[in-house]
């Protein structure tokens, strides 16, 4: 039986981030192989944290720059580790390495941080985002070089295994594209679904601490929301997000119709009570809960082509909506919100989208085979991969000389 050390970022919040979501898919596929397993994390404990304990997970707080986790982790002798970020890898992938040797080492990507960061960078400048720009980021050198000290990094979006195949040359044997992983759409579960006539107003979700989303909020309070309002006055834009800080509640604004409504303890129920999602996101990466959510619950969306990106086959039609140009873009909100047909029509895109693109019997399988397969040709794979041997030397060096030096400095205050 395999035992999985998963070292988290953050202690996993699936109704607060689609990363909270995304983690809790990877531990249910772990649990449907019997695997033991463990999750670790520096971070604080939060009040929206999963209850591990209640799903049978071990659960482990740990430092950083701390010797105490060389301890840990030799006591706990895991055959797997999935690093939670690439910031997870840099600062216990040394130790992981010098003292399990023969682990499996996994990074879970979530999205491209450093993709999200150059295209933020881009908008703040008022440039275009070219591929120049994100490999002179040193963000960009960071991630890149955590893929490569790993045996496997797992990519949510096509666009991103795209990216980093064809302008970094990464391997394609480091890379696996594992998008979200849902159960189908039924007929019975379309008929569960509140029909148009029964669902009313605007909804976006998103968690404030994700610069895209804030980002996306103060677009809408700022251009699209007034327009979509001057059409449709009795309206309202319902906005849920975990950690909604006092710049967010401030922009409440009933008359207006554009609420705050903070964390969301159902986002399923929500969602499925608003007629139109709206996600006028202008940058970013991987592929958006939000819309992947809206799809589930049969709501249709308007978004860019940031939001949409990662989620659409080129023959595919969208579950509303795409475009970057906010008079459309209210136009299209107006439009999908007035017409039934189009409404039920984008719906039906949306079960497609999910049916054909975010289904776990065509995914898991596949990785838990190469999963195996790694670990039965582990030396072979790695002598391949000499960039992540000489990065691995170097670091393994570096960082831990710097580690090091950080624990004994916190010593002495």
């Amino acid at each position: 039986m395999n035992h999985i050390l998963i070292i988290g970022f953050v202690w996993p919040e699936p109704n607060s981030s689609a990363a909270g979501s995304r983690m809790m898919q990877l531990i249910a596929l772990f649990k449907t192989q019997d695997w033991k397993i463990t999750f670790a994390s520096p971070a604080a404990e939060t009040e929206h944290m999963i209850s591990l304990e209640n799903i049978d997970i071990s659960k482990t707080t740990i430092e950083l720059n701390n010797s105490s986790f060389d301890d840990f982790i030799i006591e706990q002798q895991p055959n797997i580790v999935l690093f939670d970020r690439f910031m997870t890898e840099e600062q216990f992938g040394w130790r992981v390495s010098k003292h399990c040797p023969d682990a499996l080492k996994i990074l879970n990507t979530e999205d491209l941080h450093s993709l999200r960061k150059t295209r933020q960078e881009s908008f703040k400048s008022n440039t275009v985002f070219n591929s120049n720009q994100l490999l002179q980021n040193d963000i960009t050198k960071r991630e890149i070089a955590s893929i490569y000290r790993c045996d496997l990094s797992l990519i949510i979006s096509d666009f991103e295994i795209k990216l980093l195949k064809e302008t970094f040359k990464i391997d394609k044997d480091l890379l696996f594209y594992l998008p979200f992983l849902f159960k189908p759409i039924t007929t019975e579960t379309k008929k569960e679904w509140p029909g148009y006539k029964n669902r009313k107003h605007f909804v976006t979700i998103g968690n404030f601490r994700h610069e895209p989303n804030w980002n996306s909020v103060l677009h809408l309070k700022e251009t699209i929301w007034p327009l979509i309002r001057k059409e449709l006055p009795e309206s309202e834009l319902h906005i849920y997000g975990a950690y909604p800080p006092p710049k967010a509640t401030q922009l409440h604004n009933p008359k207006e119709g554009f609420y705050i409504k903070g964390w969301a303890k159902n986002a399923k129920e929500i969602m499925s009570q608003a007629r139109v999602c709206l996600a006028p996101l202008r940058f970013g990466a991987g592929i958006k809960g939000k819309l992947a959510e809206a799809m589930l619950c049969g709501t249709p969306s308007i978004t860019t082509s940031i939001g949409a990106e990662g989620m659409l086959d080129e023959e595919s039609d969208w579950n509303g909506f795409i475009t970057d140009d906010p008079s459309e873009f209210t136009k299209a909100a107006v439009r999908l919100y007035n017409n039934e047909t189009l409404w039920q029509q984008s719906q039906q895109n949306g079960i497609e989208i999910t049916n054909t693109r975010f289904q776990e019997e065509i995914f898991c399988n596949p990785f838990l085979d190469q999963v195996s397969k790694l670990q039965k040709n582990l030396n072979k794979h790695r002598a391949k991969n000499f960039i992540g041997n000489l990065l691995q030397y170097h670091t393994l060096r570096s960082t831990e000389f710097m580690s090091r030096w950080i624990e004994e400095k916190n010593k002495s205050k």
